[in-house]
């Protein structure tokens, strides 16, 4: 697998205003921080950051070149987007320890076709895009996506779970294998009462009024009568 390197530099510029200026010169303000290590401020050239993001995600491992020192292996953590511009406003790099186990999140690739979508006409139902796993960084390295083939969903009946997901040795997934993750749903056929005709209902109305009216116009008789 080609390596992902992306390029950094300390940052001494700290506090709102230089950090700002920071970002108008196009460079991102970052952290790298990592178990029993002490947290170092970057900076990332903005293109480069979103070419490497655009790469690797968060699942996989990149080559952290800060300065001219040797690189080291980390891991996007988390992006926090500026709300307006809707791009990245400050990266949290974690770098990674040889021999220690990892927790990330991997993305789900669906294949396939599911036939009771093409012959039952049936919805398919994803509840799972990407799963949390646990592993250690060699293992990481040998897994880019976890595949999972719809062709076995052939009924309504048909459900692929957590625990029919294929990972190499040395990889956990990280939530409760009988979760579904994908199936197939029949569509719930609608009954609506036939609505009557709007003459019927006119009528009704009519109908009602002129019983309304007779009342009336019995009622201004018997007022006649009266004065009579």
């Amino acid at each position: 697998m080609t390596s992902i390197v992306l390029k950094a530099q300390t940052r001494e510029a700290l506090g709102r205003k230089k950090v700002n200026k920071l970002r108008e010169q196009s460079q991102i303000p970052a952290v790298l921080y990592g178990h029993g290590l002490k947290n170092i401020n970057l900076s990332l050239p903005f293109g480069d950051f979103k070419k490497v993001l655009e790469q690797a995600g968060s699942s996989k491992l990149i080559d952290l070149q800060i300065d001219d020192k040797k690189p080291v292996k980390i891991l996007i953590h988390e992006v926090q987007l500026d709300a307006l511009k809707n791009i990245p406003s400050h990266i949290d790099l974690y770098q990674i320890k040889e021999g220690e186990k990892i927790k990330t999140e991997i993305e789900i690739e669906f294949i396939g076709e599911a036939p009771a979508v093409k012959e039952l006409s049936g919805v398919l139902v994803k509840n799972y895009d990407e799963v949390e796993i646990e592993c250690l960084p060699s293992d990481l390295e040998k897994l880019d996506k976890i595949q999972v083939d719809l062709s076995s969903l052939k009924t309504f009946e048909d459900v692929i779970h957590i625990k029919d997901l294929h990972v190499p040795a040395g990889v956990r997934i990280l939530v409760d294998p009988t979760e579904a993750v994908v199936m197939v749903e029949q569509i719930a056929e609608e009954k609506f009462e036939e609505a009557k005709p709007i003459e019927s209902v006119e009528g009704i109305v009519k109908e009602e009024k002129t019983e309304e009216g007779e009342a009336e116009k019995e009622g201004a008789k018997k007022e006649g009568n009266k004065k009579e």
